[in-house]
Formats: C-alpha cells, sequence, structure tokens
C-alpha cells in the first residue's frame, strides 16, 4: 500500500512504524472475513481493511471526525486478522497507533472521557475494585438473575506452598484477577510446586501490566507503569528467576510485549527486552514440565466434559495454539468441538463495558458454541474472558490450570 505521511508524522516514532505497516498491506481482504466486527455489522470501516484505511488516510493528513474514532473504537483488537493476513501486517500494533493519534485530534466528550477515566483508575486500585466487589457480592442475592451471574462469586485461593525449591519462576498477580480469581495463581503455585519449582509472586510497581493504559489510549502512562514493574522485578530476574509467569493471556500479551514499548527508552529499554524475552503464559511454562507432570495425575477421577474458549490474546497475538487442548486430553478429560473457536467472545479488556451491545452478542454467539454439546465445564485461559463468559451462563467457568491442579496427586516430600 502506498503512503504518503503528513509533515507533522513523517519523522516521528509512531509515524514511522505506521507506515511500515500500512505497506506491508496488499489490501486483499483476507482479513474481513474472520473480523467479528466485521460480521455482526456488514461495515467494510468496522472490518480490519477499512479501518487500516482510516489510519492511512488519517497519517497522511485527512480530516479527522468523531466518526473515524467510533469505527476504531469498535475494533476489539482480537488479531485475529492477523492470523489470517497472507503478508503478516501487524494490525494490532497499527490500531493502537491510530486510536492515539485520532484521540489526540478528537478528544473525547465529557461524559465518555469521564468513563473511560474511571476504568482506568478504578481497575487499577486493588482497594477500590476490591471493595466495590466485596459490595457487590453482599448484594448478589438481591439483585435479578442476569445481573447476579456478572459479580464473580468468590472461591477459595487454598494454600500456596512455600518458595522450598531452587528453581523459581514470578508469577503476576495482576490488578483484578486476585479479587475476583485468586485460586487460579494459587492453581499454578501448588502445579509447579509439585515438579520442584518454586511460584514466587511477583510485586506490580504500576498496579497493573500497563495493557489497561494502553488499550484506553494513555500510552505516556503505560510506560511508566512498564517502568515501574521492571524496578519491581530486576532484583528477582537478577537472582535468577527462570520466567515471569501470567495466568492471564491479555496481560501476558502485554509483557511480552515490554521491549516494543519501552524500544525507544535507553534506560530501560534493554531490560524490557529482558523481561519480554522472560515472560511466558501458563501453557508454555507448564508444557516443558510434563514429564514430571504426567506420573502425579490421579486419572481415576473421570473425565469432565470440557469445553475450551482460547483467548484471542492467546491464539492470536501469542499464537500459541492447540497446547492447552492437549493437556486437557492428557488429564483425562472429554475436550468438545467447539464451533468458530477462532472468534472474539466480547470480553476484550474494557470492550465489554465501552462497547456492550456489541460485546453482548459476540457473548451470546459464544456461549451458542461453547454450550452446543451440553458441557460439564468452560475452560479458558484469562480472567476477562472468564468473567465475561460467567456472566451468561450457569455452567462453571474455570481457568485450565485449576483443572490441572484438581487432577495431580500431592508430590513425595523432600
Amino acid at each position: 500500500m502506498q503512503t504518503h505521511l503528513a509533515p507533522q508524522y513523517r519523522d516521528t516514532p509512531e509515524g514511522r512504524e505506521a507506515e511500515a505497516i500500512l505497506r506491508s498491506c496488499v489490501h486483499c481482504g483476507f482479513c474481513t472475513a474472520t473480523c467479528p466486527t466485521y460480521q455482526l455489522l456488514g461495515d467494510e470501516l468496522d472490518g480490519p481493511r477499512g479501518r487500516i484505511y482510516l489510519i492511512k488516510q488519517v497519517f497522511e493528513g485527512a480530516a479527522v471526525t468523531a466518526k473515524t474514532q467510533l469505527h476504531l473504537d469498535r475494533c476489539l483488537t482480537c488479531r485475529n486478522c492477523e492470523t489470517t493476513c497472507p503478508s503478516g501486517v501487524q494490525y494490532g500494533r497499527l490500531v493502537d497507533i491510530g486510536r492515539k493519534v485520532v484521540e489526540d485530534r478528537v478528544g473525547r466528550k465529557s461524559a465518555d472521557a469521564a468513563r473511560r477515566w474511571t476504568l482506568k483508575h478504578g481497575l487499577k486500585s486493588k482497594t477500590l475494585f476490591g471493595g466495590a466487589l466485596a459490595l457487590g457480592r453482599l448484594a448478589k442475592t438481591f439483585v435479578p438473575g442476569e445481573l447476579a451471574r456478572g459479580i464473580p462469586s468468590a472461591r477459595p485461593a487454598g494454600a500456596w506452598p512455600p518458595a522450598r525449591h531452587t528453581r523459581r519462576v514470578l508469577v503476576l498477580e495482576g490488578c483484578v484477577q486476585p479479587a475476583i480469581a485468586p485460586a487460579i495463581d494459587a492453581a499454578l503455585a501448588r502445579v509447579l510446586d509439585r515438579v520442584g519449582v518454586s511460584a514466587v509472586r511477583a510485586g506490580i510497581g504500576g498496579g497493573c501490566c500497563a495493557a489497561l493504559d494502553y488499550h484506553l489510549n494513555d500510552h505516556d502512562s503505560a510506560r511508566a507503569i512498564a517502568r515501574a514493574n521492571i524496578d519491581a522485578w530486576w532484583p528477582a530476574i537478577e537472582a535468577g528467576a527462570e520466567a515471569i509467569v501470567v495466568t492471564a493471556s491479555g496481560c501476558g500479551v502485554m509483557v511480552k510485549d515490554y521491549g516494543h514499548l519501552l524500544a525507544h527508552d535507553p534506560t530501560y529499554g534493554p531490560k524490557a527486552q529482558r523481561v519480554a524475552a522472560l515472560a511466558r503464559d501458563t501453557v508454555e511454562v507448564v508444557a516443558p514440565e510434563w514429564k514430571a507432570i504426567a506420573p502425579l495425575l490421579a486419572m481415576d477421577q473421570g473425565p469432565l466434559r470440557v469445553a475450551f474458549h482460547p483467548p484471542c490474546t492467546l491464539q492470536h497475538a501469542m499464537k500459541i495454539r492447540g497446547e492447552v487442548e492437549e493437556i486437557l486430553r492428557a488429564i483425562g478429560h472429554e475436550l468438545l468441538p467447539v464451533a468458530d473457536a477462532h472468534l472474539c467472545c466480547g470480553s476484550a479488556g474494557t470492550y465489554s463495558i465501552l462497547q456492550p451491545e456489541l460485546s453482548g452478542r459476540l457473548k451470546r454467539n459464544k456461549l451458542a458454541a461453547l454450550e452446543a454439546h451440553r458441557p460439564q465445564v468452560i475452560a479458558s485461559a484469562n480472567i476477562g474472558c472468564m468473567t465475561h463468559l460467567a456472566s451468561g451462563t450457569s455452567r462453571p467457568v474455570r481457568h485450565w490450570i485449576e483443572l490441572l491442579d484438581e487432577r495431580m496427586m500431592r508430590a513425595p516430600r523432600e
């Protein structure tokens, strides 16, 4: 795709990156077929190809309107189009750049700006979010069924093993997951402890992995959070931590992208590259330990009928496909077929709050596919997807690492 950047963008890092991505697009339209919002709305401007043209026009100096912003806001950043694209267009990075430039030029209406500010600060505050969730749980019995399902029930985390092994990994707790589902990280810690790896909670310097701020177009704040996190994690990294493990795939993608996020920071750039290289999704840490895990499985418990939802951040952003499903089968569960497993569930970070109508339609479609063969449990790998799906079904929705933890026998004492 030929581009002619306007002077104000030509020599900026964002302009150079956007131009390189735009030039890699051949306008073939394959991406359109797998775009969830295009499937719902049927508008070229609500598909990747149309949005790419909108961003191209912005960088070439064309007028920018609230309508341009709306089409970009409707994008889930699911990156399904990247999986489909034969040219390797880095659409996710392009749309993040485009949204930021458009917001700088168009701004936000006061109500929308206030809502985004509240999300950015409220979700990152463990005190505010945890307190609000606790109040919601107290009131859960007094609200209608659909609203009640949107308030996650409390589940005990269980024991977190002491750090007793030489091999250690850092585990990121995130900002909302400790309040919603502390059992997920604890389950990972128990699984790894049984095979001789200690999971150590990683402090988060900025209160978040930085994804929340970044995808709400506050890129400077996201970089500040990433720097604070690097400072908080660096002593453990220098002490020999093997990996930085993230059980929420949405957060994991962000940490894996720290090298890109801080690429132009002369002080933190090299450290960010090392952090990104150490970042691992849960399955990337568990799968290499399988020879040690397999003998500890309790295979006499009977199979569960499991429908697995692979988060977009796992299958499209990290390009990890089929590995969790293999583990679920290996531990004796019956993995059910799910139609259109490549499509987004509609959670997409804060999308379910900012675009509730589209998000709700995607959730209903996804749950219809997941529940088609009557599973006993729905499994996933991202707290956002899990919470979103659970709000629309009476079936239990679990992280797959919890199912593995339940299948493992107690490891012998050292």
